[in-house]
């Protein structure tokens, strides 16, 4: 599994991007989910050099890969940290990039139902919206939250009906499409918390 992201003419790569500080169970259970779900062919992690929402910095970059490459094995996803290759540091920048590199790729952005809930609060979240379709898994307790959001209303016309998650990959945006998963409600920050990552 290499940090060289690979994508066809055609396919459909769903992205997942975070700081994976640390990459845990439930981020491998969202993937697989994500793949059966919304019609992917691959998947790319994207261990981003940081996040501008946050304030405190990540642990390093190269930690971050190695321990998501042992994390996630499945021969349909890549992690990478192309978007410290790019420079870019926002979401929507990193998009614009992508689809420029991979011409005839659909990209799909992923996301748990806690990034919904203050999407409109992402640089040019609406630019992202209006330009590759959206997957959206629900975690226990985001999914009221999520669907109340400020993006979900705006963008209500534009939800995929229950049942049809699988066109998502082949949908023209604005579409985006929420999905209710049994999830882990694991997350990193309460791995750092319990002093198990540094």
């Amino acid at each position: 599994m290499s940090s060289h992201a690979k994508a066809h003419r055609g396919q459909v790569v769903g992205l997942l991007g975070g700081s994976f500080d640390p990459p845990h169970a439930g981020h491998v259970h969202i993937t697989r989910e994500a793949l059966k779900r919304f019609g992917l062919d691959r998947v790319w992690w994207l261990v981003s050099p940081g996040n501008p929402l946050k304030t405190h910095g990540p642990a390093a970059l190269p930690d971050r890969m190695q321990a998501a490459r042992a994390m996630m094995r499945h021969p349909r996803v890549t992690i990478t940290d192309i978007e410290a290759q790019l420079g870019t540091r926002y979401t929507a920048q990193t998009l614009s990039a992508l689809r420029a590199r991979y011409r005839g790729v659909r990209f799909v952005w992923l996301m748990g139902a806690d990034n919904l809930a203050q999407f409109h609060r992402w640089q040019d979240w609406r630019q992202i919206m209006n330009t590759v379709p959206v997957g959206v898994m629900a975690r226990p307790g985001d999914r009221i939250a999520a669907r109340m959001s400020k993006t979900a209303r705006i963008y209500a016309h534009a939800r995929l009906p229950s049942g049809a998650s699988h066109l998502l990959g082949r949908s023209h945006a604005p579409v985006w499409s929420f999905v209710n998963l049994p999830m882990t409600d694991q997350s990193s920050s309460a791995i750092r918390a319990r002093g198990e990552w540094s």
